[in-house]
């Protein structure tokens, strides 16, 4: 009898112990993350004056839906192509040798030692139309004047490409660690050729990976400022150039709010379609 009284009791005081270890990190969640995303909420709906005027931007006003849908297509194509290279280069880490799963790896962490800001400056230098690209081209006669490779939204999109390639490949070379080599035997010795094995049994157990690369791809992808503003030289504008403009120069806090606001809501329904489909916690590896 006792024993079966003590074991709620110990449970009890088990998650009352987590809770405890819990509680700081919930508290700076709170003072640093939900009260500020609150307080742009409220901002988005009580200036200049209370009602939903800000959201109506998002159909009568151009320039709001202009960079809306240019943010959301250069993130679209950003995560497209970013996850179809970060497939490969990871596929390709996990079949390499010993020896050259380091140096690769190497390669695809020394990005995130590199500033944004560099990195955008020296794609500037590769494709300006003093460029080294213009200058091969030309120098091989196979155009006649500079290519426009800058200002424009292919600018944009190689910048954030190069940038969002090593992320997709961590997140999906984590994947394809945890998939069980013995199923890939059991297909070849079942006589699957190695397409049939791919196509049939491996890439199957690696599009949880994939799913979970698009996602982190596509949000940070939609909060981009400094390669836009760079490479786009404010032709293409996205949302976090928007919000600046909106804020530094004509002082609309409410629509700074509203833009950042529908980005947040855009990104929480995309985290929740996907979970209705794949499950977060398949997404980013919990058990």
């Amino acid at each position: 009898m006792l024993r079966h009284i003590s074991k709620p009791r110990l449970r009890s005081n088990n998650a009352a112990a987590w809770w405890i270890l819990i509680l700081p990190a919930a508290a700076l969640i709170c003072a640093f993350y939900l009260i500020p995303i609150g307080k742009v909420l409220w901002i988005s709906v009580t200036e200049p004056q209370p009602g939903l005027e800000n959201y109506q931007l998002l159909i009568t006003n151009a320039g709001v839906r202009r960079a809306l849908t240019t943010t959301l297509r250069i993130s679209t194509i950003t995560t497209l192509i970013s996850v179809a290279a970060a497939y490969v280069v990871a596929y390709a880490l996990l079949h390499a040798s010993a020896a050259s799963r380091k140096i690769m790896m190497l390669l695809v962490i020394l990005p995130f030692w590199i500033s944004v800001l560099v990195r955008a400056f020296s794609w500037m230098v590769l494709l300006g139309r003093t460029g080294v690209i213009n200058r091969v081209l030309l120098s091989m006669g196979l155009i006649s004047a500079p290519l426009q490779l800058m200002y424009n939204e292919f600018g944009v999109d190689i910048g954030m490409v190069h940038y969002m390639i090593p992320v997709a490949t961590l997140t999906l070379y984590s994947n394809m660690l945890g998939i069980d080599q013995q199923t890939i035997a059991a297909a070849r010795s079942l006589g699957a050729t190695r397409r049939q094995t791919f196509l049939r049994v491996f890439l199957p157990l690696s599009l949880p990976g994939v799913v979970a690369a698009a996602a982190l791809t596509f949000v940070f992808s939609t909060g981009f400022y400094v390669t836009p503003a760079l490479l786009g030289g404010g032709k293409t504008l996205m949302v976090a150039e928007y919000i600046t403009v909106m804020i530094n120069e004509t002082l609309r806090w409410g629509v700074a709010t509203m833009l950042a606001s529908v980005l947040l809501l855009v990104i929480l329904a995309l985290m929740a379609a996907l979970s209705r489909v794949v499950g977060l916690h398949r997404l980013f590896g919990s058990p």
